[in-house]
């Protein structure tokens, strides 16, 4: 699907509503997303973030209407969904023994034929991101002999190889340093305005969700607290009543903000 075949709204979720062991997790939350943009989800913990997007990704069943694309997720093969939707989960099961480079190859499997192999541009497709995000080094080391933060470099690696235009990153950043934050996180904007991907992220840093995102949603008990611009969502009075914190919110030059005050000054 080009940029220019791609319907207004990548994500259209009305009314959605999970239930896992018995206890509501989402009770009814509306949700689009126009393609090419950038949604930040923020909640406190157990806000729903993560099952929203696992929803939204068809990782879960929920009631409700979800539609991909203008195409109803209910009506979407598996192998289609796998061309529109790239998942990145916080803590994705690896293969035993798995090499860097034969893990984000996999992000290919969508392209290749039942019983056929990976072609060549499947392998540059590989090679690529693994570039991009300075991974090239890694390539023939096994995964588990890697860092929490290099392994978290790897899993985008894999989700950008395939090549989806729906990316979907729960806690993108975990792990990984403020530098490496900084060259992820803008390697995602680069690839979301040369490409026209888009982003719908779980994010628990607010300022830095506030510097990426075009929007923000605040979910709470499962619902909808909150919906709009940077700058409209991370606000002092939001904040504290979601999540009891007491902060500052300055303005910065892409977006607020977030600094947490201490609630007794410091002694000396």
């Amino acid at each position: 699907m080009t940029a220019e075949e791609q319907p207004a709204h990548a994500v259209d979720a009305l009314g959605v509503r999970v239930t896992l062991g018995g206890a509501t997790i989402l009770d009814g939350v509306d949700l689009t997303v126009a393609t090419g943009e950038w949604v930040a989800v923020i909640g406190p913990n157990g806000a729903g973030k993560s099952t929203l997007l696992r929803a939204v990704g068809g990782l879960l069943p929920a009631a409700g209407a979800i539609s991909l694309f203008g195409t109803h997720t209910e009506r979407m093969p598996r192998r289609q969904r796998a061309r529109l939707v790239a998942t990145v989960a916080q803590s994705p099961v690896v293969p035993a023994g798995m090499a860097v480079f034969d893990y984000v190859l996999l992000g290919r499997n969508p392209y290749i034929p039942p019983l056929g192999r990976e072609s060549t541009a499947d392998l540059a497709a590989a090679g690529e991101v693994l570039a991009r995000l300075d991974l090239q080094r890694f390539a023939s080391r096994q995964l588990a002999t890697l860092s929490g933060g290099e392994r978290q470099r790897v899993f985008l690696a894999r989700a950008l190889a395939q090549g989806a235009p729906l990316l979907l990153l729960d806690e993108p950043t975990t792990a990984l340093d403020i530098g490496h934050q900084q060259d992820v996180l803008d390697l995602v904007d680069e690839l979301r305005r040369d490409r026209g991907l888009t982003v719908l992220a779980t994010m628990h840093d607010l300022s830095i969700a506030g510097e990426y995102a075009d929007r923000m949603v605040l979910l709470a008990n499962g619902r909808v607290a909150a919906s709009g611009p940077p700058r409209e969502v991370l606000t002092e009075e939001l904040l504290a009543a979601h999540y009891g914190a007491r902060v500052r919110v300055i303005d910065g030059d892409h977006g607020p903000l977030v600094v947490p005050v201490r609630s007794f000054p410091h002694s000396t």
